[in-house]
């Protein structure tokens, strides 16, 4: 008999309920957060050999356990909460909100939802979210330092600092030349002066993060960054983010995960599309790094087809949209092509081993021309990086924002 076992889980515990194909409660448990936490529950659940998790959130509180219970051989399904909200919604009669409760409408949307992801082993695309979520986290605690120390040398320096972005050298010249006189106008300048030190060191913890992603995306073995504007940074964010490939269909289905493609609200005979707000915002800013950097460059296809929009009425952000969707799709056959590499390099080859380099391995050859047809068909080239010339690292200014391309 098929069981699904739904859990709920805590910070301090976890409540576990099987239920049958008939939605029948077969049992209940539920055991403190522990080192034997899995072993508690694998020898209750020993009763149902044909058995299936459910774990809610399994990316969030639920991340220990379920990764715990898959390492343990178990086949695990990751519920969404609204899941198994809506489950408690539209179930009849007065059901209480419990542990228990949850922990069923759990079991019972997985049972009724075909298409839930299946949790996985982490592999290299876990350490590539790790280290791009926490170059990302100290961007912010970055610009939250520059805007204080910007707000202090406004108060002591005439006029501010110039330019858009203050750089810790910039402001250490500044504060070189600087003699306070007054109680008020030390204190202003010590506080600076902790500010400077403050950005020092994480400009020096954002330059060991991306040694750190340079590292883990070679490791990988990505053809990513052979998309023009594509770093480290941008290729680390996409494939923890995205995961397994196979999950999407094809190109849209990648371009609506990531918010790249329009959401329509015709009626009738009039065709209307609008910006979409939906997806992954994180994969989406990926995504628009790398297009600000094209359209940067006018030696980038990018920048081409960006101008082609232009002279076609669209204005700048329908435009940067437009190469948006264009750097999806060539994401998206990087992504495919590396999936198929490693599935050809797994299978035993030729001579009876695994990763046999023979002429048959698409180990060499390019997404855009072997596989998929070109991935970015207008304009003629594809929105690759040009193999004869490197782009330079510039600086880049969207709107009233200016960040470097990774």
């Amino acid at each position: 008999m098929a069981v699904m076992i739904g859990v709920d889980p805590h910070k301090g515990s976890h409540t576990a309920v099987a239920v049958d194909q008939a939605e029948h409660v077969l049992g209940e448990l539920r055991v403190r957060s522990s080192g034997d936490q899995v072993q508690r529950f694998m020898s209750w659940a020993a009763q149902w050999p044909e058995r299936s998790w459910a774990v809610e959130g399994a990316g969030g509180l639920g991340y220990l356990l379920a990764q715990q219970l898959v390492a343990a051989g178990e086949t695990v399904l990751d519920v969404q909460p609204k899941l198994g909200a809506r489950v408690r919604l539209l179930a009849t009669g007065n059901v209480n909100k419990n542990d228990p409760n949850d922990a069923r409408s759990v079991a019972i949307a997985a049972l009724r939802s075909k298409e839930l992801p299946q949790v996985a082993a982490e592999d290299q695309a876990a350490v590539m979210k790790l280290w791009s979520k926490r170059r990302r986290d100290l961007g912010s605690l970055r610009t939250q330092v520059v805007c204080r120390l910007h707000a202090v040398l406004c108060d002591l320096v005439p006029g501010g600092m110039p330019g858009r972005e203050v750089s810790a050298t910039q402001a250490a010249r500044a504060l070189e030349v600087l003699e306070p006189t007054g109680a008020v106008a030390q204190a202003r300048y010590e506080l600076a002066m902790d500010f400077l030190a403050d950005l020092r060191r994480i400009d020096a913890q954002m330059a060991e993060a991306k040694k750190r992603l340079e590292v883990a995306v070679k490791a990988s073995g990505t053809t990513l960054t052979e998309v023009f504007g594509v770093g480290p940074y941008v290729a680390a964010t996409v494939i923890g983010y995205v995961g397994d490939v196979a999950r999407f269909a094809d190109s849209d289905h990648f371009a609506s995960y990531n918010g790249t493609a329009p959401i329509e609200v015709s009626s009738g005979g009039h065709k209307v599309f609008r910006l979409s707000r939906r997806g992954n915002r994180k994969l989406n800013h990926a995504v628009h790094m790398a297009a600000v950097t094209q359209v940067a460059h006018r030696h980038s296809d990018g920048r081409a087809y960006y101008e082609r929009k232009l002279k076609e009425g669209k204005t700048n952000k329908e435009a940067v949209r437009c190469v948006k969707r264009r750097i999806s799709d060539a994401i998206f056959a990087h992504l495919v092509a590396d999936a198929k590499r490693k599935a050809q390099a797994a299978q035993p080859g030729p001579g009876g081993q695994r990763g046999n380099g023979s002429v048959s391995s698409a180990a060499g050859s390019h997404p855009q021309r072997r596989h998929f047809g070109q991935a970015t068909p207008e304009p003629a080239q594809s929105i690759g990086r040009p193999p004869t010339s490197r782009a330079p690292r510039t600086r880049l200014t969207v709107g009233k924002k200016s960040r470097k391309a990774s």
